[in-house]
């Protein structure tokens, strides 16, 4: 065992990528029988990207893992870990990571999925860093300059959608991001986590066939069982009541002011309702940062496309303190904090992969002033 300090582990780079065809509010508001103009008001988004027939949720994932490496500066055998979030998987089995490890050739590292609907990017982030944590205090590998993971939260939700159901089918789009974890300087990096579980209100999103319990059959095809369904009013009373806990409890737990927090970025769920929930987290000279305009709510994939979608932008300092927050299915909360590394950002590269990334649009008046931006 090594006798050094041990490495802080933190952000090295992000990646991300959003599928070509763009959907507006008229087409999905046309089947969903509102107007594009009821979408934007109730949501503040105005499109969402939507993944090929021939992509898979593996497919974006790989995309956005290759991004995140090209900018690290690192090659697919030097990873340890490919952790993918995400609750619409290519299959049942095998995991989707492990088609993902294939599609980037990260022959020598370990893949596992996690599920935590929405917020499964955090809960990966959480089990990513700690894996490394363990493992940077050990001799590093022969070979192997790290560690080094990169975590990936990849949802294709176009393909589990009633397009009838205005709850659901305005709200969503397809997508995946992605860091890439490891050794950061002194004085960055350092995440603090805190992950909460209220499986009491388990009930509140889902979709109901298709596992153990109701498997796939005429009926439940019939009845339209494998459609993701949401009871939206209580899921705006679940963010509501425990969203600003757990950003208290996160900033408790680091021991860090939330007057000191720079950047905040939220899971992209609904514009109106981070609105109303932001005044009540105690960020109040942080910037949050929103991109749903763009591409909607991306499941497990919107928190780290937004925050690539930020970091090329060149937004982020080194030593920044940032948190990062998701709420989903289960119900689950999942917070992290850290500082920010002296990370690499570039604009995106001139190619079919990285040509997707679209600028942090320009808050509105009412987000502005909700972001307090420097």
């Amino acid at each position: 065992m090594s006798s050094a300090a041990p490495t802080p582990i933190g952000i090295v780079a992000t990646g991300s990528y959003l599928p070509s065809t763009v959907v507006d509010n008229h087409e999905v508001g046309n089947a969903a029988g509102v107007s594009a103009e009821w979408i934007e008001r109730k949501t503040g988004i105005r499109r969402r990207r939507r993944a090929a027939p021939h992509e898979a949720t593996s497919d974006l994932a790989a995309h956005a893992a290759r991004s995140a490496l090209r900018q690290a500066g690192l090659t697919p055998d030097q990873l340890s870990y490919v952790v993918v979030a995400t609750s619409t998987p290519d299959q049942p089995q095998p995991a989707t990571a492990a088609i993902v490890q294939d599609l980037i050739g990260a022959r020598r590292a370990a893949a596992f999925d996690v599920n935590s609907v929405c917020s499964g990017f955090m809960f990966a982030l959480t089990a990513a860093d700690r894996m490394l944590r363990a493992e940077a205090a050990e001799e590093t590998r022969p070979g192997v300059r790290g560690p080094y993971a990169v975590v990936i939260g990849a949802d294709v939700y176009s393909r589990i959608l009633d397009p009838a159901d205005r709850r659901t089918a305005i709200l969503f789009g397809d997508g995946a991001g992605a860091v890439v974890l490891g050794p950061v300087p002194a004085g960055t990096g350092g995440i603090t986590t805190s992950l909460t579980t209220r499986g009491d209100q388990h009930r509140l999103i889902g979709v109901p066939a298709g596992g153990s319990r109701r498997p796939a059959s005429a009926d439940t095809l019939a009845e339209g069982a494998h459609y993701f369904t949401m009871d939206g009013r209580g899921v705006r009373g679940f963010v509501q009541d425990n969203l600003p806990g757990a950003i208290h409890e996160l900033l408790a737990k680091a021991g860090v002011p939330g007057r000191t927090v720079r950047h905040f970025v939220p899971h992209q769920a609904n514009g109106v309702m981070l609105a109303e929930v932001w005044p009540l987290l105690g960020l109040d000279a942080a910037r949050m940062h929103l991109a749903l305009a763009h591409h909607g709510n991306t499941g497990a994939a919107s928190v780290p496309v937004t925050l690539d979608l930020a970091h090329r932008r060149g937004l982020f300092t080194a030593g920044d303190t940032t948190v990062l927050s998701a709420f989903g299915g289960g119900m689950s909360v999942g917070s992290a904090l850290l500082r920010w590394a002296p990370t690499r950002h570039a604009r995106p590269a001139r190619t079919r992969t990285d040509s997707t990334h679209l600028p942090v649009p320009a808050p509105r008046p009412r987000e502005d002033a909700l972001a307090g931006a420097r």
